[in-house]
Protein backbone atom coordinates (compact mmCIF):
# COMPACT_ATOMS: atom_id res chain seq x y z
CA UNK A 1 0.00 0.00 0.00
CA UNK A 2 1.01 3.81 -1.02
CA UNK A 3 4.29 2.53 -3.15
CA UNK A 4 3.74 4.37 -6.55
CA UNK A 5 3.67 1.10 -8.97
CA UNK A 6 0.42 0.12 -6.72
CA UNK A 7 -1.20 3.36 -6.37
CA UNK A 8 -0.26 4.00 -10.20
CA UNK A 9 -2.02 0.19 -10.99
CA UNK A 10 -4.91 0.60 -8.98
CA UNK A 11 -5.73 4.47 -10.38
CA UNK A 12 -5.87 3.03 -13.66
CA UNK A 13 -8.83 0.36 -12.69
CA UNK A 14 -12.13 1.31 -14.03
CA UNK A 15 -14.63 0.29 -12.30
CA UNK A 16 -17.05 0.98 -15.12
CA UNK A 17 -16.47 -1.81 -16.20
CA UNK A 18 -18.40 -3.56 -13.46
CA UNK A 19 -15.08 -5.16 -11.77
CA UNK A 20 -13.52 -4.47 -8.21
CA UNK A 21 -9.78 -4.35 -7.57
CA UNK A 22 -8.44 -5.18 -4.68
CA UNK A 23 -5.20 -4.79 -2.77
CA UNK A 24 -3.79 -8.16 -0.96
CA UNK A 25 -0.51 -8.04 0.32
CA UNK A 26 -0.52 -10.79 2.69
CA UNK A 27 -1.90 -14.48 2.93
CA UNK A 28 -4.20 -13.51 5.65
CA UNK A 29 -5.54 -10.74 2.94
CA UNK A 30 -6.10 -13.47 0.84
CA UNK A 31 -8.17 -15.45 3.25
CA UNK A 32 -10.35 -12.55 4.12
CA UNK A 33 -10.86 -11.92 0.41
CA UNK A 34 -14.28 -11.21 -0.74
CA UNK A 35 -15.34 -11.18 -4.03
CA UNK A 36 -18.20 -11.22 -6.36
CA UNK A 37 -17.76 -13.87 -8.58
CA UNK A 38 -14.80 -16.25 -7.80
CA UNK A 39 -14.95 -17.83 -11.50
CA UNK A 40 -14.36 -14.32 -12.39
CA UNK A 41 -10.74 -13.54 -10.71
CA UNK A 42 -7.19 -12.50 -12.21
CA UNK A 43 -4.23 -11.06 -10.56
CA UNK A 44 -1.15 -8.87 -11.57
CA UNK A 45 1.78 -8.46 -8.88
CA UNK A 46 3.89 -5.06 -7.95
CA UNK A 47 7.16 -5.76 -10.11
CA UNK A 48 9.34 -5.33 -7.15
CA UNK A 49 7.82 -7.61 -4.53
CA UNK A 50 10.01 -10.29 -2.97
CA UNK A 51 9.93 -13.58 -5.45
CA UNK A 52 8.91 -15.68 -2.38
CA UNK A 53 6.46 -14.05 -0.83
CA UNK A 54 4.59 -13.56 -3.67
CA UNK A 55 4.70 -16.82 -4.76
CA UNK A 56 3.01 -17.65 -1.58
CA UNK A 57 0.44 -15.33 -2.12
CA UNK A 58 -0.29 -16.28 -5.53
CA UNK A 59 -0.37 -20.45 -4.03
CA UNK A 60 -3.65 -19.18 -2.00
CA UNK A 61 -4.93 -17.42 -4.56
CA UNK A 62 -4.78 -20.24 -6.64
CA UNK A 63 -6.06 -23.03 -4.03
CA UNK A 64 -8.81 -20.15 -3.35
CA UNK A 65 -9.73 -19.09 -6.86
CA UNK A 66 -8.74 -22.48 -9.64
CA UNK A 67 -9.35 -20.52 -12.68
CA UNK A 68 -7.84 -17.58 -11.06
CA UNK A 69 -6.31 -15.53 -14.56
CA UNK A 70 -2.96 -14.57 -14.22
CA UNK A 71 -0.34 -12.87 -16.75
CA UNK A 72 1.40 -14.75 -19.46
CA UNK A 73 4.76 -14.77 -18.35
CA UNK A 74 6.07 -13.88 -14.52
CA UNK A 75 5.30 -10.34 -13.96
CA UNK A 76 8.12 -9.88 -11.07
CA UNK A 77 10.81 -7.73 -12.69
CA UNK A 78 14.03 -9.61 -14.02
CA UNK A 79 16.33 -7.30 -12.00
CA UNK A 80 14.38 -8.10 -8.81
CA UNK A 81 14.25 -11.75 -9.61
CA UNK A 82 18.39 -11.83 -10.21
CA UNK A 83 18.90 -10.05 -6.78
CA UNK A 84 17.31 -11.76 -4.73
CA UNK A 85 18.64 -14.67 -6.30
CA UNK A 86 22.31 -13.28 -5.76
CA UNK A 87 21.39 -12.13 -2.34
CA UNK A 88 20.53 -15.42 -1.57
CA UNK A 89 23.62 -17.23 -2.63
CA UNK A 90 25.47 -14.88 -0.77
CA UNK A 91 23.99 -14.32 2.61
CA UNK A 92 24.65 -17.37 4.49
CA UNK A 93 27.35 -16.99 6.55
CA UNK A 94 27.67 -13.25 6.07
CA UNK A 95 28.36 -11.19 9.52
CA UNK A 96 26.60 -8.52 7.61
CA UNK A 97 24.57 -7.78 4.13
CA UNK A 98 24.46 -4.18 3.05
CA UNK A 99 22.01 -3.02 -0.15
CA UNK A 100 22.74 -0.27 -1.74
CA UNK A 101 19.34 1.76 -2.58
CA UNK A 102 17.10 4.56 -1.70
CA UNK A 103 14.81 4.01 1.16
CA UNK A 104 11.87 4.25 -0.82
CA UNK A 105 12.84 1.51 -3.05
CA UNK A 106 10.91 -1.71 -2.85
CA UNK A 107 12.95 -3.88 -4.06
CA UNK A 108 15.84 -2.93 -2.13
CA UNK A 109 13.77 -2.71 1.12
CA UNK A 110 12.78 -6.28 -0.39
CA UNK A 111 16.54 -7.44 -0.50
CA UNK A 112 16.75 -6.95 3.23
CA UNK A 113 14.32 -8.85 3.96
CA UNK A 114 15.59 -11.32 1.65
CA UNK A 115 19.47 -11.78 2.90
CA UNK A 116 17.86 -12.41 6.23
CA UNK A 117 15.77 -14.96 5.67
CA UNK A 118 18.51 -16.23 3.91
CA UNK A 119 20.91 -16.52 6.20
CA UNK A 120 22.54 -13.11 7.02
CA UNK A 121 23.47 -12.30 10.35
CA UNK A 122 22.33 -8.46 10.12
CA UNK A 123 21.07 -6.44 7.18
CA UNK A 124 21.29 -2.97 6.78
CA UNK A 125 19.79 -0.47 3.63
CA UNK A 126 21.96 2.16 2.82
CA UNK A 127 22.37 4.65 0.28
CA UNK A 128 26.13 5.81 0.28
CA UNK A 129 29.62 4.80 1.68
CA UNK A 130 29.15 8.50 3.81
CA UNK A 131 26.01 6.79 5.79
CA UNK A 132 27.23 3.91 7.12
CA UNK A 133 27.36 3.46 10.81
CA UNK A 134 31.56 2.28 11.32
CA UNK A 135 31.08 1.36 14.74
CA UNK A 136 27.54 -0.45 14.12
CA UNK A 137 29.26 -2.55 11.50
CA UNK A 138 32.16 -3.44 13.82
CA UNK A 139 34.58 -6.39 12.35
CA UNK A 140 32.55 -8.23 10.17
CA UNK A 141 34.79 -11.38 8.83
CA UNK A 142 32.31 -11.56 6.05
CA UNK A 143 30.18 -8.58 4.50
CA UNK A 144 27.97 -9.05 2.13
CA UNK A 145 26.97 -6.42 -0.89
CA UNK A 146 24.43 -5.94 -3.12
CA UNK A 147 21.95 -3.59 -4.85
CA UNK A 148 18.54 -2.57 -5.29
CA UNK A 149 17.95 -2.62 -9.36
CA UNK A 150 18.29 1.06 -9.45
CA UNK A 151 21.70 1.44 -7.66
CA UNK A 152 24.62 2.94 -9.90
CA UNK A 153 27.50 0.80 -9.70
CA UNK A 154 29.56 3.70 -8.98
CA UNK A 155 28.40 3.45 -5.38
CA UNK A 156 28.70 -0.09 -4.41
CA UNK A 157 32.42 0.74 -5.56
CA UNK A 158 32.19 3.20 -3.16
CA UNK A 159 31.63 1.13 -0.56
CA UNK A 160 33.72 -1.34 -1.26
CA UNK A 161 36.43 1.09 -1.63
CA UNK A 162 35.15 2.80 2.09
CA UNK A 163 35.95 -0.95 3.57
CA UNK A 164 38.93 -0.74 1.89
CA UNK A 165 39.99 1.94 3.39
CA UNK A 166 38.95 0.36 7.16
CA UNK A 167 39.82 -3.53 6.77
CA UNK A 168 41.15 -5.82 4.55
CA UNK A 169 39.36 -6.73 1.77
CA UNK A 170 38.72 -9.67 -0.62
CA UNK A 171 36.12 -9.47 -3.35
CA UNK A 172 34.15 -12.84 -4.29
CA UNK A 173 31.29 -12.11 -7.21
CA UNK A 174 28.23 -14.33 -6.78
CA UNK A 175 27.17 -14.14 -10.20
CA UNK A 176 23.88 -15.97 -10.38
CA UNK A 177 22.83 -15.07 -14.16
CA UNK A 178 24.76 -12.15 -16.77
CA UNK A 179 22.08 -9.52 -17.70
CA UNK A 180 21.98 -8.57 -21.20
CA UNK A 181 19.33 -7.08 -22.08
CA UNK A 182 19.70 -3.72 -23.56
CA UNK A 183 16.90 -1.27 -23.34
CA UNK A 184 17.91 1.54 -26.52
CA UNK A 185 16.35 4.88 -26.37
CA UNK A 186 13.69 5.89 -28.78
CA UNK A 187 14.26 7.21 -31.79
CA UNK A 188 12.49 10.26 -31.12
CA UNK A 189 15.47 10.97 -28.03
CA UNK A 190 18.01 9.51 -30.08
CA UNK A 191 17.25 11.84 -33.09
Amino acid sequence: EGHPEVEGTMGRFDESFGGRIHLVESADDVQRLAVRDPARVAIVTQTTLSVDDTAEIVAILNERFPGIAGPMKEDICYATTNRQDAVKQAAPGADLFLIVGAPNSSNSKRLVEVAKRAGATDAFLVQRASEIDWLGVGSPRVLGLSAGASAPEIIVEEIIEAFRARFEVTVDLAVTVEETEDFPVVRTLRD
